[in-house]
C-alpha cells in the first residue's frame, strides 16, 4: 500500500536501526551503556516536584488548561529573560508556552510555511529543525558552516541561489549535535543580514544553561531590534531535568508568536495546569537548581574527555550542551557513522548517536550524550579501549553484524 504524502517526504529514521540493535543486545543480557539518546537521567529537583504535588491536589487544576500557557507561567518566562539576558518581553503578546521546544518548532513551521517556501537550515542539525518544515511543505537549503566568518557568505549564497527567496533561517547555538556556541557579535551580523533581506530568524536555545567555560551563551534577542525578525525557543527539559514534563516556550516577535498561538489553539489545550504552575515555580527560583545540573554535566564532560582519550579516542571537549561531537576514529572513518555506531554496540556494549541522523554532513562524527554517571562513563571508556585494541590486532574480525546477514 502506498504511503501517505507527508510520510513519503520523511527519510528512514536512522536512530531506529541503533535502537533495534540496543534492544537485541539487551535481550541477550548485554549491559549496554547508552550514550545515544539525549534523555537526561537526573531527577527533577525536589522543590519542583513538591510544587506539582501540592497543586495537583486541587481538583480545579484538573480541568482544561490554557494552550498558550497560564498567565503566571508566561510572566515567569518573561522575568527569566529579563534576569538572564536583559531582554524585556510582554508576557501577553511575546511569550507562548509550548509542549517542549520540539512541538513549538513543528507548530511554528505549520503556522508560517506555504508549500515551496525555502528555509535555510544548518547541516548537521537537530532533525525537527529541518523536518518540521518538510512536513509543512517547505524546502530545506542546507548550510554546512560554523558560526564564524564563513556564515554570512553562506547566507548570501543561499539568498542568491534560492527561488523563491528564503522565508526563514534556523539557528541553534549551543548546537545539538555539534555543541558549537555563538557569540553576541555573530548574532548581530545575522540579525542585520535578516533585516536587510527580510528573513525570519528561528533560534533554538534549548541548551542555554548547560555551559562549562564561564561564558553563558547569549540570546539572539539581546541584539537591539532582533525582536523585529526573531523568535526563540527554549526548553525546561535539560535546564531543570524535566524532559518528560514537556514544557518549553517560544518568545519574541509578536506577529510570529500570534501565528503560533493561533495554530496551537486548534491543536491542544496546553500542558496539565499543575505542570505549568510547577514550571513557573522553577523559573522563579534562585538559580541553584540550574547551577547544580550544570555542575554535574561539567564533571561528566571532563571525565568523558579524559577517559576516552586514555582509551585511544580523542573527543573534543564541548564548551556547552550535554553532548560531545566526536570524530570517528581514523581506522573506522570509511564505515560512516551508522556502521561505526553498530560496531560500538556489538563489540563494546556502548551506544552513541550516528552523526548521519542529523544530516549527511554529520556522517564522519557521532554524538555522545552525557546521560550516564561518571562510573558508567569510565566503564564505557574501558569497553571502548578493549574494542580499539582488539580491532587493531584483528581488523578483519571487527565487522558489523549486519554485514554478515
Amino acid at each position: 500500500m502506498e504511503e501517505f504524502h507527508k510520510v513519503r517526504r520523511l527519510p528512514p529514521y536512522v536512530f531506529e536501526q541503533v535502537n533495534r540493535l540496543k534492544a537485541s543486545a539487551r535481550s541477550r543480557g548485554a549491559d549496554i551503556i547508552d550514550l545515544g539518546m539525549g534523555n537526561p537521567d537526573l531527577p527533577t529537583p525536589k522543590a519542583i516536584v513538591d510544587k506539582l504535588c501540592e497543586v495537583v491536589r486541587d481538583p480545579r487544576t484538573h480541568r482544561y488548561s490554557s494552550s498558550r500557557g497560564i498567565p503566571g507561567l508566561r510572566r515567569a518566562q518573561a522575568n527569566y529573560y529579563a534576569r538572564r539576558f536583559g531582554v524585556k518581553l510582554d508576557p501577553d503578546t511575546q511569550v507562548v508556552a509550548t509542549l517542549g521546544s520540539k512541538e513549538g518548532f513543528a507548530n511554528m513551521a505549520q503556522a508560517i510555511t506555504a508549500p515551496g517556501d525555502v528555509i535555510l537550515c544548518p547541516n548537521p542539525t537537530y532533525p525537527i529543525h529541518a523536518f518540521g518544515f518538510i512536513m509543512s511543505g517547505g524546502v530545506i537549503r542546507s548550510l554546512q558552516v560554523e558560526p564564524d566568518d564563513g556564515f554570512i557568505p553562506a547566507l548570501e549564497r543561499g539568498i542568491r541561489h534560492s527561488i523563491p527567496k528564503p522565508l526563514a533561517l534556523i539557528l541553534n547555538y549551543p548546537s545539538n549535535p555539534t555543541a558549537q556556541v555563538a557569540s553576541l557579535d555573530f548574532y548581530k551580523e545575522v540579525v542585520a543580514f535578516a533585516k536587510k533581506n527580510d528573513i525570519i530568524i528561528l533560534s533554538d536555545l534549548a541548551y542555554s544553561e548547560i555551559y562549562f567555560d564561564g561564558n553563558p551563551p547569549p540570546s539572539v534577542l539581546q541584539v537591539p531590534g532582533a525582536i523585529d525578525v526573531a523568535v526563540e525557543f527554549t526548553s525546561m527539559s535539560k535546564t531543570f531535568s524535566m524532559p518528560g514534563w514537556r514544557m518549553g516556550f517560544a518568545v519574541g516577535n509578536e506577529r510570529l508568536i500570534s501565528a503560533l498561538t493561533r495554530v496551537k489553539s486548534y491543536l491542544d489545550y496546553g500542558a496539565f495546569t499543575p505542570i505549568q504552575v510547577a514550571a513557573a515555580h522553577a523559573l522563579n527560583g534562585d538559580g541553584a537548581d540550574i547551577a547544580e545540573v550544570r555542575g554535574i554535566y561539567h564533571k561528566r564532560r571532563d571525565v568523558m574527555v579524559d577517559a576516552f582519550s586514555r582509551a585511544g579516542w580523542t573527543v573534543p571537549a564541548p564548551a556547552a550542551s550535554m553532548f560531545a561531537w566526536a570524530p570517528i576514529p581514523e581506522p573506522f572513518k570509511h564505515l560512516g557513522s551508522l556502521e561505526f555506531s553498530k560496531l560500538l554496540i556489538e563489540h563494546a556494549d556502548v551506544a552513541v548517536a550516528p552523526g548521519v541522523g542529523f544530516g549527511e554532513h554529520g556522517d564522519d562524527h557521532v554524538r555522545i550524550a552525557l546521560v550516564e554517571n561518571e562510573h558508567r562513563i569510565r566503564q564505557a571508556a574501558r569497553n571502548i579501549k578493549r574494542f580499539l585494541a582488539s580491532s587493531a590486532k584483528q581488523p578483519n574480525n571487527v565487522v558489523p553484524l549486519a554485514a554478515h546477514r
